[in-house]
């Protein structure tokens, strides 16, 4: 009776234990093919991979040669490059082991209010560097602190940092990241070596594009990369984006303008020329229609300023006059739309104030 029942239990656990396997098997393989965003995955991992930002990669390697850093400040567009600038160099001086205990990086989702400053940068800035990198390179004595976005710290927060970076110059090193040097204040730019970071060009944009689409194996024409660099205005990371998005979407087919215009939320050019020709007409209840119809469709009325704005500056259709009132209104718009403002109530002000320009006679 025992033998009976052993048998087939001997049986049955081979099988089971295969199961097992292949079941461990098929884990480790999806964690192999973990999906990221390719943004990070195709972050620079080092300081050369750096695009368009010659100046600053040049200082940089002069630092790291010397394994000695200023305090830094880095400024400009967003997606040109600045927070994987600090990362990829850090990265050179510390070393993947080393990274996590030298580099305290904290964004606008962290709190950064006078408190946090006082208390946790203030905590990690006083801790004393040590350990030597496995690789026998030389490792730096002092340590770095991120601030990314600091243009959105408060001006409290700010002036505390100033005694904490004047003091832990020996130990710590701050780099400040943000969009508008305007918003940091004077006495901590002054203490910081200060780099400007650029829109990146056309042509690196569009070859960097094509090496991403490349790797991925994604069809896209000459015309459609192009486009996608123009509607993202400098912005790397945006075109990366907008680039892989438009491949989930298409799932192998190739990727053209028009998909880029609907994924980017660009409003096409005909709804524009179809707004100016009504403002042209001269008929308050047409441009009303067309207005709401521009809203029904559910197009940002703050991206309509932007292209209504590079439409009519270029055009030669229109006076210097009448160009400069367009613009004049355009800047109150989008001000009264940053403020929160209604959208309809903003695009008809505008569009009355375009058709007035237009159907007068000057």
């Amino acid at each position: 009776m025992q033998a009976f029942l052993k048998g087939p239990a001997s049986i049955s656990t081979k099988p089971v234990a295969a199961k097992e396997k292949n079941a461990a098997g098929s884990s480790g393989e999806g964690k192999k093919t973990k999906p990221i965003p390719w943004v990070e995955k195709y972050r620079p991992k080092n300081v050369d991979e750096v695009a368009f930002q010659d100046e600053v990669v040049a200082v940089l390697k002069k630092s790291l040669e010397g394994a000695d850093l200023p305090n830094l400040l880095f400024y400009g567009p967003p997606g040109t490059g600045k927070t994987s600038t600090i990362l990829a160099a850090a990265r050179e001086l510390f070393g993947p082991d080393l990274f996590r205990q030298r580099v305290l990086e904290l964004n606008a989702s962290d709190e950064r209010g006078i408190q946090v400053i006082r208390e946790k940068v203030k905590a990690f800035a006083q801790l004393t560097a040590s350990g030597s990198r496995s690789d026998g390179k030389m490792c730096p004595p002092f340590k770095i602190v991120i601030l990314d976005e600091a243009d959105s710290m408060t001006s409290a927060a700010q002036a505390a940092l100033r005694r904490t970076m004047e003091k832990e110059s020996k130990t710590t090193r701050f780099c400040l990241i943000c969009n508008y040097i305007s918003r940091i204040i004077e006495p901590l730019t002054s203490r910081c070596s200060k780099f400007r970071f650029k829109p990146l060009s056309d042509s690196i944009q569009q070859q960097r594009l094509l090496d991403v689409s490349e790797k991925e194996n994604v069809k896209i024409s000459n015309e459609a990369v192009s486009y996608l660099v123009k509607v993202s205005e400098g912005d790397l990371r945006k075109a990366i984006t907008f680039l892989q998005s438009a491949t989930r979407l298409m799932g192998g087919k190739e990727i053209t303008e028009k998909i880029i215009t609907e994924i980017a939320g660009v409003i096409p050019k005909e709804t524009i020329d179809e707004l100016l020709l009504g403002c042209q007409s001269g008929s308050f209840e047409k441009l009303e229609a067309l207005a709401k119809n521009v809203i029904n469709e559910g197009f940002a009325v703050a991206q309509l300023v932007n292209q209504l704005h590079d439409t009519i500056v270029e055009s030669e259709d229109y006076s210097d006059k009448q160009k400069s009132a367009i613009a004049e209104k355009l800047a109150e718009v989008d001000k009264c739309l940053a403020d929160g403002a209604d959208e309809f109530l903003q695009l008809m002000s505008l569009c009355a104030l375009v058709m007035q320009q237009l159907t007068q006679n000057i």
